[in-house]
């Protein structure tokens, strides 16, 4: 359960809550004090005591009707009524006292000035004391005040750690990696042959592919110190606070090494380096040539391997990703089947399992998918099993699980219209149709009208068989034909369009874009890239590095491109009506089938 804190007061209520104890003590408690200090006496032991010349200091105070006196040395303070006494002030006089009429000091002097100095001072420092340390330990906990110094956890070897036997899909990043635990564990055999270990090793690829899991894996299986910190972590609100620690992080893995040292997200500080700019990015770029430095200091053989990742290379800086700092550049990239199925199954031994699922039919239908996803995949297929009662998860819970990563969860309460309902129908039959009748495409896997939670109110899977790397012209063609082929069916039936088709247009736009522009299809452009793709493994953004009458051209390519794909499927269509009708009403009544459903009645 997540801890639920009250919420943080300003600084200036404390100060006002100072400054209100301080007002309360002095109206409250020191006339309370002072009154204390008073001894109360009757008259005629004034009059005795002026006789006998033990009085000092006297006040008549006729508001209050009553007289102050003090001894002779002033070290005491007396009271008593003041009565109808007409000698009084000569009686007073003759025995040598003083008639005063400012007000007696009614406390001692000493502790007047601790009361009214002393004790505000300390309040105020205590407060200033307790608020550094509230500061402090918002900012960085016990060791906040430790500016500069490094807080890297350090791992050493645990027998519950992750291993290279926990992480699957990315054989060759491990060999890369194992490499290097060999090395730490017995350098004389690299020394013997004059091989050297690279100094540093980057893991670049998209989110959630593993990188930082393999990092956890090498501290599990290396029996050295472990050294993790996130590039963040580097940045202070303080200017040389960054290239400190990074100083300082490097004197314990020198002091520690044989040792690893973990950076994650390392862009954080890597960024490449630009003269024109200056203010924050001073801070970013003092971290960057300190950690140039320290890399670049290193002795051979010391036995100190930097780790390091991030899913944007292209940012870093030169300096950084030269030999002799990264020598290596390990890519983890989204696994293969056999990676995704090697994934499933090393996560599936978290969970309770039915013997019979075909994992290989899993991993092809979640083609495109990440190790995080596949974790996913699978964590939700058990969530969904003790939903519906059941010990173990199935594998139409996995099947199910990877239709809500993609596509969402089942709007049960999303009714749709007799009429809505039957023209999703057939543009989801519409697409199987025409993928079906061209050479080359993907197999379709489940076809259903069920909304979901993404917005789709129905959608066609379509899985390969096995691992495909290159697509031809014709294979994307037929790809932007099918994606075509829903709206080409409701224009063949209903004689208009609807709002459903606005994903597939634009996946089509967007690869017949790729074609001409990147892929080099075009016979006008021939070889020539027109576009340029940054951030490869975030999104893929692109922008078109031509002039604007070349991308007048391109548009108008795509365009032409696109329109002759959706003639194509609509003909496909216009040739199979009846298969199209009949399709569509199995659908529209069963709103949900299979693959080998649809091919059966198509084949009949």
């Amino acid at each position: 359960m997540k801890e639920v804190r009250p919420p943080k007061r300003p600084l200036i209520f404390y100060y006002c809550v100072a400054v209100l104890i301080l007002l309360l003590f002095n109206f409250l408690a020191m006339p309370w004090l002072a009154q204390r200090q008073i001894q109360e006496v009757d008259y005629n032991t004034f009059v005795e005591m002026l006789e006998d010349g033990q009085v000092g200091l006297v006040q008549l105070q006729e508001q209050e009707n009553r007289v102050l006196f003090t001894n002779t040395e002033e070290t005491a303070v007396y009271k008593t009524a003041l009565v109808g006494d007409p000698d009084l002030t000569q009686r007073v006089l003759d025995a040598g006292a003083s008639l005063t009429g400012e007000e007696i000091q009614q406390t001692d002097p000493i502790l007047s000035f601790l009361l009214s100095w002393v004790l505000p001072i300390v309040i105020f420092i205590a407060l200033g004391q307790y608020l550094s340390r509230r500061m402090m330990k918002n900012m960085g906990g016990p060791n906040a005040m430790a500016f500069g110094k490094s807080n890297a956890k350090m791992y050493v070897k645990s027998s519950e750690g992750i291993k290279f036997s926990d992480v699957a899909g990315e054989d060759e990043a491990k060999e890369n990696l194992k490499e290097i635990v060999e090395y730490l564990h017995d350098p004389g055999r690299y020394r013997e042959i004059g091989a050297t270990m690279p100094k540093g090793i980057l893991l670049v690829g998209p989110p959630g592919t593993g990188k930082t899991m393999l990092a956890k894996a090498v501290a599990g299986e290396a029996n050295v110190p472990f050294f993790s910190m996130s590039g963040s972590e580097f940045v202070e609100m303080f200017v040389g606070m960054g290239a400190s620690k990074v100083r300082d992080l490097f004197k314990q893995a020198k002091e520690k090494a044989p040792c690893i040292v973990f950076i994650d997200e390392i862009d954080a500080i890597g960024q490449k380096r630009n003269s024109g700019t200056y203010g924050g990015n001073d801070e970013r770029e003092q971290t960057l040539n300190q950690l140039l430095t320290e890399m670049d200091g290193f002795e051979e053989n010391t036995g100190v391997i930097i780790l390091a990742a991030t899913n944007r290379p292209e940012s870093l800086d030169p300096a950084l990703t030269r030999p002799g700092r990264f020598d290596r550049r390990v890519p983890v990239e989204l696994p293969d089947l056999q990676g995704r199925e090697d994934i499933l199954k090393v996560h599936a031994k978290k969970i309770k399992v039915a013997e019979d699922v075909d994992w290989n039919k899993i991993a092809r239908m979640a083609s495109g998918a990440s190790g995080a996803e596949l974790a996913n995949i699978v964590n939700e297929a058990a969530l969904r099993a003790v939903r519906d009662g059941r010990r173990f998860a199935t594998e139409a819970d996995l099947e199910e699980s990877i239709e809500v990563v993609i596509a969402g969860y089942q709007k049960k309460n999303a009714i749709l219209t007799d009429e809505e309902k039957k023209v999703v129908s057939y543009h989801e039959i519409g697409h199987a149709l025409v993928a079906a009748k061209q050479t080359n495409s993907a197999p379709v896997q489940k076809i259903t009208i069920i909304p979901r939670t993404s917005g789709a109110l129905g959608y066609t899977m379509q899985v390969d068989e096995g691992n495909h790397y290159l697509m031809s012209q014709a294979e994307l063609e037929n790809k932007i034909a099918t994606l075509t082929g829903g709206r080409a069916a409701e224009e063949l039936v209903f004689h208009s369009a609807s709002t459903g088709a606005s994903n597939d247009i634009e996946q089509a736009t967007k690869l017949a874009r790729a074609m001409i522009t990147r892929y080099g299809m075009s016979p006008d452009f021939d070889m020539v890239a027109l576009e340029t793709v940054q951030n490869q493994y975030l999104g893929g953004d692109s922008s078109l590095a031509c002039s604007a009458e070349t991308a007048a051209k391109i548009d108008q390519q795509v365009v032409e491109l696109v329109k002759r794909q959706h003639e194509k499927a609509s003909q496909i269509l216009s040739e199979n009506r009846k298969k199209l009708d009949e399709l569509a009403q199995y659908l529209y009544e069963k709103e949900t089938i299979t693959g080998d459903e649809f091919m059966e009645i198509l084949n009949k």
